[in-house]
């Protein structure tokens, strides 16, 4: 080969290194304070989503809505829960197909910050942990407890690898992971736990991805929730002095980019009190604030979405606060997804600091007022047993709790037998905190009351030796926040009848939506139910939509307690007499076209005299019996 070939090969080769692109990184940048992208400054303006509360059909639509409003990344949590349902057995099927849902965020252009917990809070059932971690009853949650680690341990193996090829530095487009979430608000204060989970990360993620925590900006909870080696990022709300909140993540992070991990856009909801709203001005100006001083902030939330099926969680604040099954959390995209004037707001603040996307902003979805339904009683839950707890009872001679028998959610039927003629209205009774979180009193059938958590924990009885005594248990969702989130349901203590120990006992774990999954009970032979409407019964019912299958809203007129199933899909709780939502949302994917759509409400304490359902076209949140001042931040 001549001289000049030569040169024009080392040339060409030259020129070839000078043209290829540098390699993908995110990286942290402490002499400018901010992040790097490919080398250049960068920071991002992001929303929180989760696609466990956005039915799958749903999840381009919410997406796109996103990018529109000039987002560049989002925020999404994983919880192990809802694809670990039993020690070793894993679902990424259908809607929990996290994969699909992070091919689309890159599909459509954002960036994604992931948080894979292991715990992850969220107003999720039991913070993300799956409620098999209990059946170890001694177990130390969220510490370095070798039973725990264990498990999580084999999480991550499984959930880890997924991700990993979806990193920026491997073409992907997750910028950065969080370790573990607000731990500094958790007792434990487990430095040992946090070392391993980092170990953990980098292990099975390498070690070129940016990990971080985040917490409130108390100095306790940056205390125990911050590690070297995990950079530390802050939460708070559009009511905080912004300078003064980054001034707490400056004191355990003194160089590096400002980040508010979780700006709070609105706030969740409890059964029993008002629904929490936070004006769009004062989120507004908050963003802005934070963006003038060149911070990266995520909105929590940016589409809340829906805690469908027994998934809402539940705080502790002296009592027991179950959260409500709509999401809603009066973020800029409303629990169905359309976008309110706080979006609105928020974009016209994100175009005063970088471009927004050429195009118009999708429109709401189309809802539809199916108008009313009625139902009719199909049985008593007490004449089902043999239905949705085929593999019969559970005999002790005192009660276990849900976890002992290894029920996650929903449902189990504590029985026995009066021991003694009870002539005279005797006591029936529950030490403090044992029953978790409803019971519902059946004597001989017949309905007698409700014993609650935290509420309401004797019933005055009558009866005859041999009658017998039914409490069906729910379980209104596991703690998710703060120090009581080995949350064991059931009844915990043993029921009384005038001090003397019932026991004996037969329990029932209820397979309900196995049952109803399998096409129960409208698929059933007709049952002759008693006449009465008091107590836990099922109603059935059937509708036709015109044609379409849109969003709608279903209200329950006269209805107490329950839960409401649409061809087979478990739509949430209602409790409307405690509010204060009034209305569930009923997603257009769940309804068929041209076919009968069956309806299946379990109704825990009374249906109303001719019950009937009403679908809307619009959701009501806020009437409550209980009055109270919500938070808004």
């Amino acid at each position: 080969m001549g001289l000049r070939a030569l040169a024009l090969l080392l040339a060409a080769g030259l020129l070839h290194t000078q043209a290829s692109p540098p390699a993908r990184s995110f990286q942290l940048d402490y002499e400018e304070d901010c992040f790097r992208k490919d080398g250049a400054p960068f920071r991002y303006i992001s929303g929180s989503i989760h696609y466990a509360r956005v039915p799958r059909p749903a999840w381009r639509d919410r997406l796109l809505k996103m990018y529109m409003s000039g987002l560049s990344a989002v925020q999404v949590y994983v919880p192990w829960n809802y694809h670990e349902p039993l020690p070793g057995v894993y679902d990424f099927a259908g809607d929990r197909d996290v994969e699909a849902f992070l091919d689309l965020t890159a599909e459509l252009g954002l960036l994604v910050i992931l948080r894979p917990g292991p715990y992850i809070c969220a107003e999720w059932e039991m913070g993300g942990l799956p409620a098999w971690l209990l059946w170890k009853p001694d177990i130390i949650l969220r510490s370095s407890d070798p039973a725990y680690l264990a498990a999580v341990d084999s999480w991550l193996h499984v959930l880890l690898p997924k991700i990993k090829p979806r990193l920026y530095q491997h073409g992907g487009n997750i910028i950065s992971m969080q370790v573990e979430n607000e731990y500094g608000s958790y007792y434990a204060c487990d430095y040992g736990y946090l070392r391993h989970l980092l170990g953990s990360f980098r292990m099975l993620l390498g070690t070129e991805v940016l990990l971080f925590t985040t917490d409130g900006t108390r100095a306790q909870e940056l205390r125990c929730g911050t590690l070297q080696g995990l950079y530390a990022t802050i939460n708070f709300g559009p009511g905080s002095n912004v300078t003064e909140a980054f001034g707490a993540q400056r004191r355990v992070e003194p160089k590096g980019p400002l980040v508010n991990s979780e700006y709070y856009t609105g706030w969740l909801d409890y059964w029993g009190e008002a629904h929490a709203s936070t004006s769009s001005a004062r989120v507004a100006q908050g963003l802005e604030d934070m963006l003038q001083l060149g911070a990266s902030v995520n909105m929590y939330m940016f589409h809340g979405g829906t805690n469908f099926a027994y998934w809402s969680g539940a705080d502790f604040k002296d009592q027991y606060k179950p959260v409500t099954t709509s999401y809603d959390y009066d973020a800029p995209l409303s629990e169905a997804g359309d976008p309110t004037d706080k979006l609105f707001a928020i974009r016209t603040v994100i175009s005063k600091f970088q471009p927004l996307p050429v195009g118009p902003m999708p429109p709401a979805t189309p809802k539809y007022a199916y108008g009313r339904v009625a139902l009719r009683k199909y049985a008593d839950l007490l004449d089902v047993l043999d239905v949705l707890c085929p593999s019969g009872p559970i005999q002790s001679q005192f009660p276990l709790t849900f976890e002992a028998i290894k029920q996650a959610h929903g449902f189990v039927v504590y029985r026995t037998r009066l021991p003694r003629d009870v002539l005279d209205p005797a006591m029936l009774g529950a030490p403090p905190h044992s029953v978790c979180d409803r019971g519902y009193v059946m004597l001989q059938q017949e309905y007698q009351g409700t014993l609650e958590r935290d509420g309401q924990t004797t019933l005055r009885v009558t009866g005859r030796a041999g009658d017998t005594l039914d409490v069906l248990l729910e379980n209104m969702g596991r703690i998710s926040f703060g120090a009581n989130i080995s949350d064991f349901k059931g009844l915990l203590g043993n029921l009384s009848l005038d001090s003397s120990p019932l026991s004996n006992w037969l329990i029932y774990p209820l397979a309900i939506d196995t049952a109803i999954q399998q096409g129960w009970p409208h698929a059933a032979p007709p049952k002759s139910s008693r006449g009465g409407i008091a107590g836990p019964a099922f109603y059935t019912g059937t509708f036709e939509t015109p044609g379409i299958a849109w969003d709608t809203f279903v209200k329950f007129p006269g209805w107490s307690k329950g839960q409401l199933w649409i061809n087979g899909f478990n739509l949430g709780r209602y409790w409307p007499c405690r509010g204060p939502q009034q209305t569930l949302f009923v997603p257009g994917s769940v309804l068929h076209v041209g076919r009968p759509n069956n309806i299946t409400v379990l109704e825990l304490e009374g249906a109303p005299p001719a019950p009937l359902l009403l679908f809307l076209d619009r959701p009501l949140f806020n009437r409550t019996l209980i009055g109270s001042i919500a938070a808004t931040e």
